[in-house]
């Protein structure tokens, strides 16, 4: 796996692809966009706005409620 994020663009990449995996059709769901073999698997995902979404992600992780309890074995 390899992370990339260009600063210029505001874009983190995450490619999963194996060598000799090809893009074969792509999906856009608001701003991220999901790379698909033609099999289907997905092997590139990219974000645009990267830093606004990645700090509303962080905003929304911790403002859940934390204080339940985790019952263990």
């Amino acid at each position: 796996m390899k992370i990339r994020y260009d600063r210029n663009e505001d874009i983190l990449t995450i490619d999963q692809g194996a060598a000799g995996d090809t893009i074969d059709h792509a999906e856009e769901a608001g701003s991220v966009i999901a790379h698909f073999t033609a099999a289907g698997r997905p092997i590139l995902l990219e974000i645009l706005d990267a830093s606004e979404f990645l700090s509303a992600s962080i905003r929304a992780i911790t403002s859940r409620d934390d204080s339940r309890e985790i019952e263990g074995n």
